[in-house]
């Protein structure tokens, strides 16, 4: 009675609302019925051009000033009355222009992004296609320096996520952030060279590509490339070393070779200069084939692997997103996955097999902490805490797997590449791309795609331990995700032969593989290439382990307990599981040498720089250790020299800090001399602290750096402070990084230490610009 009740009160509800339907469609206005609810206009930025001044002299001062014109189109299906531009909150707007005359605009902020929403109001209704031009005249001051905008003595930088120039999209609107062909002039201080990207004209850059404008100011020595390196640029520290030029020359033939490897791959390269440039804040960023490099990776004995991918992708990048806009859902698993994973491939052919796949655990490594919580791709934006590294890691073994699993690579590349040079010059999304591979036609295909872009990752694949049975062994395996998969299985018996089965394990369901072998098995692993994007990684080994983060982390528990028996014991296991990883054999010669075993250790590091892309980390340690070994041997001008350069490859905070104490321990006796400049900066610098006023204080740094240090120092006033300089070393002609001892007494509690101070040569003279250390305790 009760479900016949509702039933029935549904069916009377539909009656009366079809009545209502057929109410408003008889009686309500023409114009009404005939215009769509969602018919709204939506701008598409179809070119840039932005004059902005910029003059890091003035320490007042400190404020951009810019005048940016967008041509835009109409792509939406409503008629646009207003144009919204998005701009950074400290944004002062001081007039708009649409078309050639001035024109009304209000501004708000926006409540998601918090960003400064201005709206113009056009002389005339656009239509949709129709196109407009709009400008603004602005200023935008800059309180603290950052490595998204920064201006003083040492130079400007402003890049994208400063939101420093006006546009309608940004990264978090549905499409993503426009980006298109631009011309940007900076007008700067004297002497100063200004970069971006694109060509330069006079003092004018103008990109081709599709770019977000971004623009840096400073002094650099431009090391040019020739022959095929030809249009290829380091941009070095001004007073650049001999060896840190060599290592550009190095860099600028691996991005020839890069570029050469997606010219073929992709089709004729872009007409655009490509530029890598020595920054101290920002390294990472790429845009229009420009590249953002830390300056310490022209001061490492060797490229190492995160920057080889880093000029890899941005390269691949020149084609994705440069010369062939990507939009739409999902675009940052183009943009940004397709791209790492054309890198691996470059990767590959460049040093090999195994150092490519070295880099490919790295990507499962990196994504294993967010499987669990990670959406779609195809729905992924940069809202998400976790956008960047699932699109860029998953994105890029999801293409991966699609390429070499579903597709075929030859067969992904043709179409890849007929899809970009289809669109060369327009745009392509993620659903295009799909399109292109058949999707639509190709049922199995289309599940997928489906799989791996519509759907949260819950691949976990199991493998259970191996049995006996009649002269072969046989192993259990299983898929419980949705998503049928073609794996290897590979077996390792007790005399080391690694025997290989393949098959494809359907979607949530059990099977088995044999092996034909009458060896012992001692371990079974499933997908050990790490095609596929899983939940679980340390379910695909048996007998079951610690999985491979696990293990690291240990290694690090145990190395800190000192029980490097343990470590050395773990380290080997996992040495052998990963042969590719370059942490499991660091931890190994870290032990061994801790352990007295001098010459197993030494193998260990010297096969560990002889790697063809160690990284960062492993050329820091391996330096490291070799100098402790040469410190042992009473080797002191080998020592020296092995933590200088452990201490200039600055790859994280633990090796550098250990390499730079290292260093002056070894160098007590032909330790350089500390230059004059540093010490009369440090009695300055001591007098400040102790005189209590901040005023004093904040004029020993460069404008903009160091507030919170600086607001620390004196609602903490130390009582007393001493500052004793224990090495300088010059970084190019303008900047000199100082080893000091500090010794302090604050709130009746005395305190002693070590930090590294960097001083910037200013036109008022040397000033402190960065704190790399502080172990003041």
């Amino acid at each position: 009675m009760l479900i016949h009740l509702e039933r029935s009160q549904i069916m009377k509800r539909q009656r009366l609302f079809k009545l209502l339907l057929v109410f408003t469609c008889c009686f309500a206005p023409a114009n009404a019925r005939a215009q769509d609810a969602t018919a709204v206009a939506a701008w598409q930025v179809t070119r840039y051009d932005i004059t902005a001044n910029v003059d890091t002299s003035n320490a007042g001062e400190r404020a951009l000033t810019a005048r940016a014109s967008l041509a835009a189109r109409n792509v939406g299906q409503g008629v646009g009355r207003t144009f919204t531009f998005r701009l950074s909150p400290s944004a002062e707007v001081k007039a708009a222009t649409a078309g050639d005359a001035p024109a009304q605009f209000v501004t708000r902020e926006e409540a998601r992004t918090k960003l400064r929403q201005v709206t113009v109001t056009l002389p005339a209704a656009v239509a949709p296609s129709g196109t407009v031009n709009v400008s603004l005249e602005y200023r935008l001051p800059v309180a603290t320096n950052s490595g998204l905008n920064a201006i003083s003595a040492e130079g400007a930088q402003f890049l994208p996520l400063s939101f420093w120039y006006p546009t309608p999209n940004t990264q978090f609107a549905p499409r993503g952030a426009d980006t298109a062909p631009m011309r940007l002039t900076v007008t700067s201080a004297g002497g100063e060279k200004v970069v971006t990207s694109g060509q330069l004209n006079g003092a004018t850059y103008e990109s081709a590509l599709n770019v977000q404008p971004f623009f840096l100011t400073g002094r650099w020595d431009v090391s040019e490339g020739a022959g095929e390196a030809r249009g290829i640029s380091a941009w070095l520290v001004r007073g650049a070393s001999a060896d840190e030029r060599k290592r550009a020359d190095a860099l600028v033939a691996l991005a020839a070779s890069a570029r050469t490897f997606f010219q073929t791959m992709l089709g004729p390269a872009p007409e655009s200069p490509v530029r890598l440039v020595a920054v101290r804040r920002g390294a990472g960023f790429d845009m229009g084939g420009t590249l953002l490099l830390d300056a310490s990776v022209f001061r490492r004995s060797k490229t190492d692997a995160a920057t080889a991918m880093q000029i890899a992708e941005m390269l691949a990048r020149m084609w994705i997103g440069g010369t062939t806009v990507v939009q739409g859902e999902g675009a940052g698993a183009v943009r940004e996955g397709l791209a790492r994973y054309l890198a691996t491939l470059f990767i590959e052919k460049q040093f090999g097999r195994e150092t490519a796949d070295a880099e490919r655990l790295r990507l499962a490594l990196a994504y294993a902490p967010v499987a669990r919580r990670d959406g779609p791709l195809s729905q992924s934006t940069p809202f998400s805490g976790d956008y960047y590294t699932s699109v860029t890691n998953k994105g890029a073994m999801v293409w991966r797997l699609v390429a070499e699993r579903a597709v075929g690579r030859e067969a992904f590349m043709n179409v890849l590449r007929r899809e970009l040079e289809t669109n060369r010059g327009g745009r392509t999304s993620l659903a295009s791309l799909r399109a292109a591979l058949g999707e639509r036609s190709n049922e199995s295909l289309a599940r997928v795609l489906s799989g791996v872009f519509d759907q949260p990752t819950d691949t976990d694949l199991l493998v259970g331990l191996p049995q006996q049975r009649a002269g072969e062994w046989v192993t259990a395996l299983r898929n419980v995700g949705s998503l049928d998969v073609q794996v290897n299985v590979v077996a390792t018996t007790d005399t080391g032969e690694r025997l290989t089965s393949t098959g494809v394990l359907p979607a949530r369901d059990f099977a088995e593989t044999k092996f034909k072998t009458t060896a012992r098995i001692t371990r079974v692993e499933i997908d050990p290439e790490k095609i596929y994007p899983q939940l679980d990684y340390s379910n695909d080994v048996a007998p079951r382990g610690p999985s491979i983060e696990e293990a690291l982390a240990e290694l690090t528990s145990l190395f800190a307990q000192q029980q490097y028996a343990r470590v050395e014991e773990l380290a080997r296991s996992l040495f052998r599981r990963t042969p590719q990883s370059q942490e499991a054999r660091i931890w190994l010669a870290r032990s061994l040498l801790e352990a007295n075993k001098t010459d197993e250790a030494e193998r260990e590091l010297r096969a560990a720089l002889e790697l063809p892309l160690p990284t960062a980390a492993t050329l820091a340690w391996a330096n490291l250790g070799l100098g402790e070994i040469a410190r042992r041997r009473n080797q002191t001008a080998e020592a020296v020299k092995r933590f200088d350069e452990a201490a200039r490859t600055e790859a994280d905070y633990a090796s550098t800090l250990a390499a730079r104490a290292a260093r002056i321990k070894a160098e007590t006796g032909a330790a350089p001399a500390v230059e004059e400049a540093a010490r009369t900066f440090l009695a300055q610098f001591d007098a400040a602290i102790q005189s209590g006023r901040k005023a004093a204080l904040d004029a020993l740094f460069v404008p903009g750096e160091l507030s919170t240090f600086s607001r620390g120092i004196v609602s903490n006033q130390p009582e007393a402070w001493q500052t004793r300089a224990l090495r300088t070393e010059m970084l190019g002609t303008d900047r000199m990084a100082v080893d000091v001892a500090i010794t302090s007494k604050v709130a009746a509690r005395e305190q002693a230490g070590t930090a590294v101070l960097v001083l910037a040569n200013t036109p008022a003279g040397w000033r402190l610009a960065d704190i790399q250390f502080f172990e003041v305790r």
